[in-house]
């Protein structure tokens, strides 16, 4: 009996992945620009002040169920190498169920969550009754969002990078266009920057359920006992919450790291402000490549292709080393004129320029934190991913406690080690996991 052919895997699929995630993590941000240009031009500090708090506790708040893109994309990516088409709805369907549950829970709890959160924020009592305000429209928008990662996730995992670009593009369209009509034209105000996200991820959604029935062989017809098989609806509960618990950790860090960094005076901060900016930008680029690490690596995995799985894991680490060293040489040539395009500010600029260093530096370790994330995902080993991330916030926090001493300096040396330590914990357990995985 012969072992199956399976195809090679090449930089094309890696890029046919990358490159459309990639374009719509460049994208995003412009939602955030033009909330806070619409608003801004208000000429009212404490609400330009609470759409930024209210965008902030979104940001983090959905970030925690990223988990529902992440296992969606894996679980679709793994049964598509695997050859179960038929699975796909149902992946989908189970998807749209956890996102429906934790969507209405943040609802059902939105007054105590926003006393909670605001009440940790401590922002003055204009941008705190600003940002509740755009709070309390916004968390309407919650089961759509989250429906809106699963389609997502979805469209991902069938390597349709495409499709799910377009939908992406048409909710942040949506969402600018509205922004801009609401609160500018119709002098809605905050509350019209908040009903314009709802709307975007109404139609976003609306659209996504469309695309993913036309592309559904079966459309959403599925048996109960298909849907509710015990032992994936386990695996998948199970994946879900140990990404949720890394993802938890992860938000540990930054929030951390403004907080400390808050604490160094309002300069610092406003300059760690500016270089986080540089940090983004090298995570649009990073990330996209661990989106096609989930994609192939699930499919590779699913396939039970050792090779494939292997080529996918060496191709993203070796592209991702490339764009890192693109993207740190830009920094350094370029870093001080970005700075002083960004802030006007002499104080801030200098000392944003101090530890300039530091985000050249960042991409590099960047990419194995990013890139064996992706593959950690595809692979679903989410617990071993769950444990090494909990061990890198560790660390971070020991580098940090070891060099309090050094203020903003030992903040950011403790931030290097948390990439440092998040790509080196996971490559080190790599090897062993594909052997128990593969049995090579």
């Amino acid at each position: 009996m012969h072992a199956p052919v399976h195809p090679l895997i090449t930089s094309r699929q890696v890029f046919a992945i990358a490159g459309p995630a990639m374009v719509a993590n460049l994208t995003t941000p412009l939602i955030g620009i033009v909330s806070t240009t619409a608003i801004g031009r208000l000429d009212d500090a404490a609400l330009l002040g609470g759409v930024a708090m209210a965008s902030v506790i979104f940001d983090c708040l959905f970030w925690l169920f990223a988990f529902l893109r992440m296992s969606t994309l894996a679980f679709t990516a793994q049964a598509q190498g695997a050859g179960e088409t038929q699975e796909f709805a149902a992946i989908l369907v189970r998807g749209f169920i956890v996102a429906g549950l934790i969507g209405a829970a943040l609802i059902a709890l939105q007054v105590p969550l926003a006393a909670v959160t605001f009440q940790l924020m401590g922002g003055s009592e204009g941008v705190t009754h600003a940002a509740k305000t755009y709070f309390m429209i916004r968390i309407w928008s919650a089961p759509l969002a989250l429906g809106n990662y699963v389609i997502l996730g979805w469209l991902v995992g069938q390597a349709r990078a495409n499709t799910a670009l377009a939908l992406q593009i048409v909710i942040n369209v949506i969402n600018v266009v509205a922004t801009v009509l609401l609160v500018q034209a119709y002098g809605a105000g905050i509350a019209g920057a908040a009903i314009a996200a709802v709307l975007a991820e109404t139609i976003g959604f609306a659209l996504g359920v469309i695309v993913a029935w036309r592309i559904a062989q079966t459309g959403f017809t599925l048996s109960r006992a298909t849907l509710f098989d015990r032992a994936k609806l386990m695996r998948m509960l199970a994946v879900n919450r140990d990404i949720m618990i890394r993802t938890a950790a992860l938000i540990v860090v930054f929030l951390f790291f403004t907080a400390k960094g808050a604490r160094e005076g309002d300069v610092t901060l406003a300059a760690n402000s500016v270089l986080n900016n540089f940090l983004l930008v090298s995570a649009f680029f990073l990330d996209g490549l661990a989106n096609a690490a989930q994609q192939l690596c699930g499919r590779t995995f699913g396939a039970r292709d050792a090779r494939g799985f292997a080529d996918s894991t060496r191709l993203v680490l070796l592209w991702g080393i490339g764009f890192a060293l693109v993207v740190s040489a830009l920094f350094a040539l370029f870093g001080p004129a970005l700075i002083d395009l960004m802030t006007t500010s002499a104080e801030v600029r200098r000392t944003a320029r101090d530890f300039l260093l530091f985000v050249i530096l960042a991409p590099l370790p960047g990419v194995f934190a990013f890139g064996f994330d992706g593959i950690y995902v595809g692979a679903t080993w989410a617990r071993e991913m769950r444990n090494l991330m909990l061990a890198s916030l560790a660390a971070f926090l020991v580098v940090w406690w070891m060099l309090s001493g050094y203020g903003n300096a030992g903040l950011w040396t403790a931030l290097l080690g948390f990439y440092v330590a998040r790509g080196g914990f996971q490559g080190l357990r790599y090897p062993a996991l594909l052997r128990k995985s593969f049995k090579v």
